[in-house]
């Protein structure tokens, strides 16, 4: 079921009805693309768009939410939206006989491809392949992913403290190799991307929820999956009106020094200023 916080609800806290006259306020926001998903020739999943800043919004308006899923072996990730801002999906690793995509971060090349593009201002590119060896690793939001080798490492990720703790998103998945037999061939990169896997049967590691991260390749087996991104808002608890819908993490909303913070998991949602 969506959470759903009313302004009366609100009001009885002390919040609701201190923006009234504003004509607009300016909230922190995070927002990370779905990771992209490892593959199943080599490369490791890009990770999804890394977006940090502060937008101005108007009391009384309701903005829209989406939080981008990550994407299964081969597939891009969904992109994250706030009101007029999108961070892309992260681009999947290279497929057995395909290419790379692009994304927010780029995915790594099979073992014969180049990496695939990320977006600037959002992340990095994928590396590339090596025939015969490894794919490539998945670009993080803060460095491109490794070249293949015997253990391409996924791109690193950037942290963020936006919920009172530092947390780091948005790293690329590792590359999968064919010399390796313990199926960790390619690096986690960091912010919970995937391990790469091996020729020998093993598969890429999924990355972890809620942080855009990209799955792991495997050389010979599946890729891992891409992790889910999220929404973060951080507004002035002066200006908080309670009112939003969609699905939070647990113990959200929190006060956090004079902002209230909302975190967004799943699906869709709303905020009304």
């Amino acid at each position: 079921m969506p959470i759903i916080s009313t302004l009366g609800a609100a009001s009885s806290k002390g919040y609701g009805f201190t923006a009234a006259g504003k004509s607009s306020f300016n909230v922190t926001y995070l927002l990370v693309g779905g990771g992209g998903g490892g593959s199943n020739g080599g490369g490791g999943g890009g990770a999804g768009g890394f977006l940090t800043g502060t937008i101005s919004i108007k009391p009384g308006t309701t903005y829209t939410i989406t939080v981008g899923d990550g994407g299964a072996q081969n597939v891009r990730g969904a992109n994250t939206i706030f009101s007029s801002l999108t961070a892309f999906g992260g681009g999947s690793g290279g497929a057995r006989g395909g290419a790379t995509v692009d994304g927010g971060s780029g995915g790594g090349g099979n073992s014969v491809g180049s990496g695939g593009y990320g977006t600037a201002g959002q992340g990095n590119d994928g590396g590339y392949g090596y025939n015969p060896g490894t794919g490539g690793g998945g670009g993080g939001s803060s460095s491109a992913g490794g070249n293949g080798n015997f253990a391409a490492a996924g791109g690193t990720g950037t942290s963020s403290s936006i919920t009172g703790t530092s947390v780091t998103y948005a790293g690329g998945g590792g590359g999968g190799s064919f010399y390796s037999s313990g199926g960790t061939g390619g690096g986690a990169g960091s912010a919970g991307g995937g391990n790469g896997g091996d020729y020998y049967g093993y598969n890429g590691t999924s990355a972890s929820t809620n942080t855009g991260s990209g799955g792991g390749g495997s050389a010979g087996a599946t890729g891992g999956s891409g992790g889910s991104g999220v929404v973060i808002l951080s507004i002035p608890t002066t200006y908080y009106s309670g009112t939003y819908t969609g699905t939070l993490a647990a113990t959200y909303p929190k006060v956090v020094g004079s902002n209230t913070v909302l975190f967004w998991t799943s699906g869709t949602g709303t905020y009304t200023a």
